[in-house]
């Protein structure tokens, strides 16, 4: 039996944590991209069925942690889908995707797998609709598939997010730090390799099919809390501001990323919580990353590699 995990969209920061998250447990990889770098990886397009079937062949488990472009999940997600399942259907694999909180809309209180799916904003139906997809295709067991939903990210190679460079790098570089919203409401946060940790852990596990699970992380932090922990680490004269909702109306006139957040400033505005609990009673015990750690890794990388 093939024990060969494959990870679309290994060059992302949460496919290459996953890449390492698989390494170090002792799995075979194969770490898929549109433009692998020279001698290392697999190129693939597998928004195309045919360039999907091609990067799953022979797989156990597939790794969904590509994706379109942010402001073009509407347009194109779906479809995207559809080649992935095609290509995992074809390997006889099973279908691991690392998903988000976008299905649920607004929300009063922490956030459980069984809320109705009821965002009404593109970018939330459009994850709806790749979540159905998904798992109307374990039902009908053409795959067998599982979701794991993670809040916003941050650790060592996540850039392109939120809590990324307006944040580590501009603290290294003794620059005002932004969070995108309300400093002061609390907000699930997820460290990259804990991400990467309990994707696997689904990968793993039979029991995990089926279903959407919350992916463990610390306890829920504002970014007024959050921000002292990085400046504590970083050094300096602590500049923070919050990012409000008026200057991301007014940037997204030039940023069409920054323009699609206003579609989930809900996410933004109130409390933000993700309930971790039945993955924790489900594959437990678990260990994350405190923020303090997890915010001192991601600066040591920063220094490294930002430029």
């Amino acid at each position: 039996m093939s024990d060969l995990h494959v990870v679309l969209g290994a060059t992302g920061a949460i496919g290459s944590a996953v890449v390492a998250a698989l390494t170090a447990r002792g799995h075979h990889v194969r770490a898929v991209s549109r433009h692998a770098p020279s001698g290392d990886g697999f190129a693939a397009d597998v928004a195309t069925a045919e360039g999907a079937v091609a990067a799953c062949r022979d797989a156990a488990v597939v790794y969904q942690c590509a994706q379109p472009k942010y402001e073009r999940w509407a347009e194109e997600f779906p479809a995207f889908t559809r080649s992935v399942l095609a290509g995992v259907e074809a390997a006889g694999a099973k279908l691991v995707m690392a998903d988000n909180l976008y299905v649920y809309g607004p929300v009063t209180g922490p956030m459980t797998e069984d809320l109705p799916h009821a965002a009404t904003n593109p970018q939330g139906r459009a994850r709806a609709e790749v979540d159905a997809l998904i798992l109307d295709a374990h039902r009908a067991g053409r795959v067998r598939a599982t979701l794991g939903r993670a809040s916003d990210y941050y650790g060592p190679g996540g850039t392109n997010t939120t809590i990324g460079a307006t944040i580590f790098a501009a603290a290294l570089a003794g620059k005002t730090a932004r969070w995108v919203g309300d400093l002061d409401q609390p907000h699930t946060v997820a460290y990259l390799p804990d991400i990467a940790a309990a994707l696997v852990t689904l990968g793993e596990h039979d029991s995990a099919d089926g279903r959407a699970w919350h992916l463990p992380a610390a306890e829920p932090i504002t970014g007024r809390a959050f921000l002292d922990l990085v400046w504590a680490e970083a050094g300096g004269t602590p500049r923070i501001a919050g990012l409000g909702r008026g200057t991301q109306r007014l940037l997204g006139l030039v940023n069409p990323t920054v323009r699609a957040l206003g579609e989930t400033w809900y996410q933004r505005d109130r409390p933000f919580i993700a309930d971790d609990s039945a993955f924790r009673t489900a594959f437990g015990p678990v260990e994350v990353t405190p923020h303090a750690t997890g915010v001192a890794a991601t600066l040591a990388w920063y220094r490294t590699h930002a430029r």
